[in-house]
């Protein structure tokens, strides 16, 4: 059995129908030779085997160094048949929730039930149990006693320490220990899977495994490191919401692979010893990650059901690298994913371009090229790989760093060459794009942004402004919206140069912390200045890990101990909601009176046309009446064709 570390170079699989997957059922196993697995991966996510799914991810990056894994997809907690099928595994159970995290995957900002789950067969719903990691685990736990556990994913890495849920509006303990697994894995994992896979092979006990960057145990007083620092424990932070405050503090500014400490809270019996982060991929081993022989597609069992929904979004994408030094407030992405920029190189892009070409269904249009934010596509500066990043500072936020490169040109290059690919017709860029980070590219930001416009965009361009309000953009750690004006303006004027017709569509979030009815105010009002009614809003969602959601909870900064006003009611967000959409007639009442308690009539004309007339024709017109969703989708296309006007 091989042991070599991250092993070669992989590509398409040489076999064909379900012998190009894992295992997932005793027979599967017993056509590749094999009488037991060495791990079972129990997955909240129907199998796909795509690198954008973790199951698949890891599981092949543990195929690849010799192991035999099955997967155990949406296993029915209720019955033991699905976790018995292939066996009793060798060395141990891996379990995560999905690529989301379980009860986001099941509830909206309203908690109510998701009419669809995209990450089952058919979409259909109700195939996970809500907080599946602890369900999982407590089956595993069960039907094998004291088997090796090792948890990880997205709901795991995000609820290692005491966190807020906001389905149960309540505090919960870290899940290591709920869950009684022996190890957690935090952030991505290939590294810390095959250095815990090796120990355990090697025949060393779970219970020693204390060593792997990237993970979590459930340590008893004499199991603590040498040094390490400590946070408020899960009873000191269950009793006082400013103690909470301060454990996310002190937590968030130690989670850098180069300079990051253990940390250590305890909990009523054991505490949870976080070890520092594990160190980036390397370019050449984010290559060989990427390129290992994935199927692409889902596994054949679901064709009966119509297949995965969620595999559509990145069936005929790339990932071209994972970080993101952004540090949105509301956002998860960098506290799972870091900070510092891990790319893949060019030649493995283009690989997996060339292998896209040749799938069923490909009709010549690549997708997407790009990562958390596509235009980040490099560390932030050249002291993060060795420095690591700056403690208590961000790159962007409140003003960039004199020491950002902000260069566009290796993305550049990049999409050049992915175009010229034969059998590509066009290349496109959805991810998110930071405009604010694209303006500051002096050098270049334009000419990018020429040939974006020129090759790359679909006829409309999303970008995420998130509000208008200088005080809760200052929450959300966003820059100004001066910012977007200017980038409306140059986005416009290089369209109107090319003569292409193209659009900008802005996301904005409504109810974040420190957004009350006077920043609702001045969002719904810049709303009406670019004449846009978006068809649905993002409500804000505090979700485990996320500075945002620490607000949300303890009603304060944890790093600056100010106060922050709260929208928690059902009715405070429905008010913001509709100002956000005040053009559409079913919240014209909503909205009048928001206004009158805002003490904004001055108001009504602009955001309300005609609501000062009685028997109004505007509020039932073209504009918002009848047909409210397609108009307004008509609307929001034609809106951002020019800037607003005195630009």
């Amino acid at each position: 059995m091989s042991r070599s570390s991250w092993g070669g170079r992989g590509g398409r699989p040489s076999l064909t129908g379900r012998t190009a997957f894992l295992p997932v059922t005793r027979g599967d196993m017993d056509a590749r030779g094999w009488d037991a697995l060495d791990f079972l991966f129990v997955s909240g996510d129907a199998y796909v085997d795509h690198p954008s799914f973790a199951a698949a991810l890891i599981c092949r990056l543990l195929e690849r160094e010799g192991y035999r894994v099955g997967i155990a997809a949406q296993p029915d907690w209720r019955r033991d048949d699905d976790f018995l099928v292939m066996g009793r595994p060798r060395l141990g159970v891996l379990v995560g929730a999905g690529n989301l995290d379980s009860m986001l995957g099941k509830l909206t900002a309203a908690k109510k039930v998701r009419g669809t789950d995209a990450y089952s067969p058919g979409g259909r719903r109700g195939l996970r149990p809500d907080r599946a990691t602890l369900v999982y685990c407590q089956c595993v736990r069960r039907l094998w006693g004291d088997i090796p556990l090792i948890i990880g994913g997205i709901e795991a890495s995000l609820r290692r320490f005491a966190h807020y849920d906001y389905w149960s509006d309540a505090l919960r303990r870290s899940i290591l220990v709920d869950s009684q697994a022996d190890l957690l894995v935090y952030g991505m994992g290939e590294r810390p899977i095959l250095e815990i896979a090796g120990a355990l092979a090697a025949g060393v006990p779970i219970g020693a495994v204390r060593s792997v960057r990237g993970t979590c145990y459930a340590a008893g007083a004499d199991e603590l490191p040498e040094t390490f620092l400590e946070l408020p424990s899960w009873m000191e932070v269950a009793e006082d919401k400013r103690r909470f405050a301060e454990a996310y503090r002190l937590a968030s500014l130690e989670q850098d692979p180069i300079w990051g400490k253990a940390l250590v809270q305890r909990h009523e019996k054991k505490a949870v010893v976080q070890l520092p982060p594990a160190s980036p991929l390397s370019e050449g081993e984010m290559d060989r990650v990427y390129d290992l022989p994935y199927a692409r597609a889902w596994h054949p069992m679901y064709d009966a059901a119509g297949g995965v929904p969620a595999l559509s979004e990145v069936k005929f994408s790339v990932t071209s690298h994972r970080g993101c030094f952004g540090s949105c407030a509301f956002c998860a992405i960098h506290a799972h994913q870091g900070r510092i920029i891990q790319a893949r190189s060019h030649e493995s892009i283009l690989r997996e371009v060339r292998i896209l070409t040749t799938l069923p269904g490909f009709k010549g249009y690549i997708h997407d090229v790009g990562g958390p934010t596509a235009n980040f596509r490099h560390p932030s500066c050249s002291c993060q790989v060795d420095r690591g990043a700056c403690k208590g500072r961000e790159c962007l936020f409140p003003t960039p760093c004199r020491n950002l490169d902000t260069s566009h040109a290796d993305y550049l290059e990049l999409l050049r060459k992915c175009r010229a690919v034969p059998g590509v017709k066009k290349v496109f860029v959805r991810s998110g794009l930071r405009y604010d980070y694209l303006l500051l590219d002096v050098q270049g930001g334009r000419a990018f942004l020429e040939e974006l416009c020129a090759h790359h965009v679909s006829g409309q361009l999303k970008v995420a402004p998130e509000h208008a309000s200088p005080a809760v953009l200052k929450r959300m750690r966003k820059g100004d919206i001066g910012q977007y004006r200017k980038f409306m303006a140059l986005y416009a004027a290089v369209n109107e140069r090319l003569g292409k017709r193209q659009y900008l569509v802005p996301y904005f979030m409504t109810s974040h912390p420190g957004s009350g009815l006077k920043e609702s105010v001045e969002l719904a009002e810049f709303a009406a200045e670019l004449d846009f009614c978006p068809e649905q809003v993002q409500d804000f969602i505090p979700t485990p890990g996320s500075l945002a959601t620490c607000m949300y909870y303890t009603g304060i900064d944890p790093f600056t101990r100010e106060k922050i006003f709260v929208p928690r009611t059902e009715g405070e967000r429905r008010d913001q909601r509709a100002l956000l959409q005040h053009r559409m007639p079913r919240h014209r009442e909503r909205v009048l009176e928001a206004l009158k308690r805002a003490g904004r009539m001055d108001c009504v004309k602009n955001l309300l046309p005609g609501a000062e007339r009685q028997g109004s024709r505007n509020l039932h017109g073209a504009r918002g009446g009848g047909e409210p969703a397609r108009r307004e989708g008509r609307r929001r296309r034609s809106a951002h064709s020019r800037p607003p006007s005195g630009m």
